[in-house]
């Protein structure tokens, strides 16, 4: 294996383990979950930027508070 790849492996694996990225990924699989709910009432697929704007002005404060007093008990 080649300096290059294994130095791109090791990036790809510090990103993977840091508290941001994975933070970053659980908002997204809230967004996710909510543009699925939020498509199945209105009958047709909302979009992700709809979906994204939508979740951050209704839940994402109160996400962020439940998951970081949960982080911390």
């Amino acid at each position: 294996m080649s300096d290059q790849i294994r130095e791109q492996l090791s990036a790809s694996e510090l990103l993977k383990n840091s508290s941001l990225y994975r933070e970053f990924q659980a908002e997204r699989e809230e967004i996710l979950k909510h543009k699925w709910i939020e498509s199945e009432k209105a009958g047709c697929d909302i979009g992700f930027e709809q979906a994204l704007t939508d979740w951050i002005i209704k839940h994402r404060s109160k996400w962020r508070k439940s998951r970081q007093a949960s982080m911390h008990t």
